[in-house]
């Protein structure tokens, strides 16, 4: 007998970088603790995607926290996810909030927010913030522990 979850696509499995985000399979393992008030963070420090105008690369660090609700995103699928912006041509904006939408929207955490710090792109870095709403009371809420760009400092 496996010990994988049913219906999860990728844990336990050889899996290939997804062609688009929009390709990619999200995998929800339920919550291994219902009803407790915690938070989860995935830092992704080296994120990549497109410019949609030069097509030339754009990196990102991006952040994303969330209060689980039924259920927990599966690591391995969210990484593949991530992964498949490689070759995706979008907006700093539509990328950091697209993402979180999507996680909140198939997940339906209790709150979710992400932060995308990227990289300067004609000498400007930009920086976009996304959360689901007011987070719950009595939830932990670490600052995001990614300094401002200053360059060479």
């Amino acid at each position: 007998m496996s010990d994988t979850p049913p219906n999860v696509l990728h844990l336990g499995q050889q899996s290939a970088l997804p062609a688009s985000p929009e390709a990619a399979v999200l995998d929800y393992v339920p919550n291994p603790r219902p009803g407790a008030l915690y938070l989860v963070r995935f830092a992704a420090p080296e994120f990549t995607s497109l410019c949609p105008v030069t097509g030339a690369p754009d990196f990102a660090h991006l952040v994303i926290d969330y209060a689980p609700g039924e259920t927990i995103v599966e690591s391995k699928s969210l990484k593949l996810f991530l992964g498949a912006f490689r070759n995706h041509n979008g907006f700093h904006e539509d990328v950091t909030v697209g993402i979180g939408q999507r996680l909140f929207s198939e997940m339906a955490p209790r709150w979710l927010r992400i932060g995308g710090y990227w990289y300067p792109r004609g000498g400007i870095p930009i920086d976009v913030f996304w959360q689901s709403g007011v987070p719950p009371e009595g939830l932990w809420l670490p600052d995001q522990g990614v300094a401002p760009y200053r360059g060479r400092g």
